[in-house]
């Protein structure tokens, strides 16, 4: 059991694929947002929001959701800042554009909401710029190496800092959701890539050096349940 847990695994994920499309993928976005309610999930993403965004001297932020998906914690944090008087400017970033359609219909009752079909890794990402960038259940999706490129440039692209939640790799962690998956999920790719993540996911050590190593510092990493980490960094002047 050791063994298995020992490093990160480099197997794809099916959502992975970005032709991937279809009612297949529409249930694993509603069963992702739904998942990620009942575990809490999105609120370690909206804690280090609130984090960054305290002590700032004005009420308008432009912020993107690396990864979107369906838009869930997007549509979260438009509610958060209706309710807190701020003035949001929300962007979801995915490369699938059959995701991003899909985001599109299920935020379009939030009019601070767009929507972007965007290679992190291309030339026109590198381009933007925003207040804060978060990312749920995103950076798993990429080896370590990438990792550390991609966010070596990405804490230059951002006024006021990061916010990062995923998974912690874990023994319980993955045996935990491959049962819950697979009693109650009705999506086969849910089944196949909740308990893959996991084993792409890191141990505390792995994803130190990677903020090191890219430069992300100071930064904060905590422990949330269920088995996930935040790290929030906040830019200096």
């Amino acid at each position: 059991m050791t063994s298995r847990f020992a490093q990160r695994s480099g197997e794809i994920e099916i959502m992975d694929d970005l032709q991937c499309n279809g009612e297949v993928v529409h249930q694993t976005l509603r069963e992702l947002e739904f998942i990620n309610r009942w575990l809490g999930g999105n609120a370690v993403t909206l804690e280090g929001i609130r984090e960054l965004i305290k002590g700032q001297d004005k009420k308008s932020f432009a912020i993107a959701d690396l990864g979107c998906g369906g838009g869930d914690m997007l549509k979260l944090l438009a509610e958060w800042g209706r309710k807190s008087n701020l003035s949001l400017q929300l962007t979801g970033i995915d490369a699938n554009p059959h995701i991003i359609e899909f985001a599109k219909s299920n935020c379009r009752a939030y009019g601070e909401i767009s929507f972007e079909t965007l290679d992190i890794f291309s030339p026109e990402f590198e381009r933007q710029s925003y207040d804060i960038v978060m990312g749920t259940l995103f950076y798993h999706h990429f080896q370590n190496d990438r990792l550390i490129e991609f966010l070596s440039k990405l804490r230059r692209q951002v006024r006021v800092g990061l916010v990062v939640n995923d998974i912690h790799r874990h023994w319980l962690a993955f045996h935990s959701i491959r049962l819950l998956t697979k009693f109650f999920s009705k999506s086969a790719m849910v089944k196949v890539d909740a308990p893959l993540s996991v084993l792409r996911a890191f141990k505390r050590g792995e994803l130190e050096t990677i903020l090191h190593q890219a430069a992300i510092s100071p930064f904060r990493l905590h422990w949330k349940w269920a088995f996930r980490w935040q790290v929030v960094y906040r830019k200096g002047p």
